[in-house]
Order: C-alpha cells, then structure tokens, then sequence
C-alpha cells in the first residue's frame, strides 16, 4: 500500500503530467496531502467513540539485503559408514564385488603368465598346486580389503585422478569376465588359450 501510494505521488506531481493538466481540461486532485506509511505502520481502527491514537514510538526500517549478512552454509559431511560385519559383507555392500574383482584381476593375470611361461592352461594350473596359491592370495587380499572397511574407510575417500574407485570396480569386472572367458574357452578347445 505504501509502495503503491509513493508511486502514484512520483507520477502524478511529475513535471509531464503537470504539463499535460494545464493543457486539457482535466484536473487531478492534490495527492501530495497523502500521508507516507512506513512498511511496519501499525493502524488503529477505533470502536464506538474511542477516537484513534497514533503510536509514537519511531518505526522500525528493516534492514536492506546488503546489511544483512549472508551465512554461510556448513560443510557437507561425510556419510556414517556402517562397519557392522553384515553391512560390509552384505550383497550390496561395498566388500563383495570389490574383494572379487580384485581376485579376479590377480587370478588373470598370473593365468595368463604362467600359460605363457609353462605352456598350461588353467585347469592344469588349478590342478598342480594352484588351489593353495588361490586359497592364500584370497585370504591375503579379503583382509587387506575388509581392515580399512571395518575402521569406516571408504574406497571413495582414497580414490583421485585416474586411479578411481569406479575403474577398480569395472577393471574387477572385466578381469571376471576374462577368467571366465579363459577357462571356457581352454575347456572348449581342450588345450592352452596361448
């Protein structure tokens, strides 16, 4: 209400429409007689014969946005990572299909070495004392990956640039599928893939 009646006063006593009123017959009423009201004017409206009373007390102006200091917003947390033995190990956890990819990329990578330096495919090397080194590695590289799992380290946390906690998951992925690709396709042909 009182941004509206300070507009009209500014249009109506400006020079222009002051102008114009002189050369047509209209004439508009004096509107400077309005009184102004601040934004936190408080009015009274009287009952019976009580007549209205003007506070006297100063108006308050709040204060313009550049006054007011912006605050400044907390620093995102981390979320609480769960170091329960069921949560880390569970389906969707983050140790199952880390702990497997990282298998997998050992287990295709010695396979292909020892097929290139022995000549044996991969069910010859399972067969010929590779189970203990299978079983060994596992156990060496389950606790390597559930220690910092257990104390609330995330893999997310450690990874930068191009050594990401994505790439280990699809390397992982691809070292799965390559094993599997292998001993298929050495069980296929009976023989060594190389």
């Amino acid at each position: 209400m009182a941004f509206t009646s300070a507009a009209l006063q500014t249009i109506f006593a400006s020079p222009a429409l002051a102008s114009r009123t002189r050369t047509t017959s209209y004439s508009f009423p004096r509107i400077a007689s309005v009184p102004r009201l601040s934004r936190n004017a408080v009015r009274c409206m009287a009952t019976g014969d009580e007549k209205t009373e003007q506070s006297s007390e100063p108006t308050v102006v709040p204060p313009t946005t550049s006054q007011i200091p912006t605050p400044t917003p907390p620093k995102p947390q981390a979320p609480k990572v769960s170091t329960k033995f069921g949560d880390v190990l569970a389906f969707s956890g983050p140790a199952p299909e880390r702990i497997n990819g990282r298998l997998a990329m050992v287990g295709f990578v010695a396979a292909l070495a020892v097929e290139l330096s022995r000549g044996q495919g991969v069910f010859t090397q399972i067969s010929e004392g590779g189970s203990t080194w299978f079983v060994a590695t596992s156990v060496l590289f389950t606790l390597a990956s559930l220690i910092p799992l257990f104390k609330g380290v995330t893999v997310e946390s450690k990874s930068k640039g191009l050594m990401t906690s994505d790439a280990e998951m699809w390397n992982g992925r691809f070292a799965m599928l390559g094993l599997v690709a292998l001993a298929f396709t050495e069980y296929v042909k009976g023989a060594p893939f190389v």
